[in-house]
């Protein structure tokens, strides 16, 4: 799908493409890594908020710089190009989510931090760990075209997701009247999303057009 977009073989458009998708997956996890630390309690809301918000911003402007050269691109080259053009402008939404979902999380943060000694604070701690480090995995691979990694990528996440809904269902399931942990429960939903628009990323790379996002349906 995206041989053209590689840089040693491609112009100057699709390599600056090329640059600016891994930028933007590189604020994510910035962005991603102090949101969680906020509500994991490792860092004061009030201290990152702006950092988070300014490197959302930066997110943003590397997704409408890719879009204009995705335009550029499409007019230059015509219908040929059309799939690989569909494909960016779906993907490029997928890693300006991860931003969204990071924002959101520190919202939660904000009003309901987590506290050391909760029944899923370490659990929470170490999937924190797993996605950022995930995120900078997504980009190497999209970087390498790595079609065997990309699979092994969507076999892990797929298992992180199942993870995430057990967790969801048995504190949904809580006995009525007891505590509800809402914040955990957003949080294992971002966790989620996010992990979830990493996949869609990454499906670029084995799926067909029509495909993206649908790996995990039967």
């Amino acid at each position: 799908m995206f041989k053209w977009f590689k840089p040693s073989d491609a112009g100057e458009g699709p390599a600056r493409m090329h640059r600016e998708l891994r930028e933007m997956l590189a604020h994510g996890r910035h962005t991603f890594d102090a949101a969680a630390n906020a509500f994991l309690g490792g860092a004061d809301p009030e201290v990152v908020r702006k950092d988070i918000w300014d490197t959302d911003a930066k997110i943003n402007e590397l997704e409408r710089s890719i879009r204009r050269e995705v335009l550029v691109h499409g007019s230059v080259h015509g219908s040929s190009q059309l799939p690989v053009c569909l494909v960016l402008m779906s993907i490029v939404k997928d890693a300006e989510r991860i931003g969204d979902y990071s924002k959101n999380l520190f919202e939660v943060a904000v009003v309901s931090p987590k506290r050391r000694g909760d029944e899923y604070f370490d659990d929470l701690v170490a999937f924190r760990t797993r996605i950022s480090t995930a995120i900078e995995e997504a980009s190497s691979i999209y970087a390498s075209q790595d079609e065997d990694a990309a699979r092994a990528f969507l076999t892990e996440s797929g298992t992180m997701a199942k993870e995430f809904d057990r967790h969801v269902a048995r504190l949904l399931g809580d006995e009525p009247g007891t505590d509800q942990p809402a914040p955990t429960v957003l949080c294992y939903r971002y966790y989620k999303r996010i992990v979830s628009h990493l996949s869609n990323i990454i499906t670029s790379l084995v799926m067909p057009v029509d495909q993206l996002d649908y790996l995990d349906e039967k």
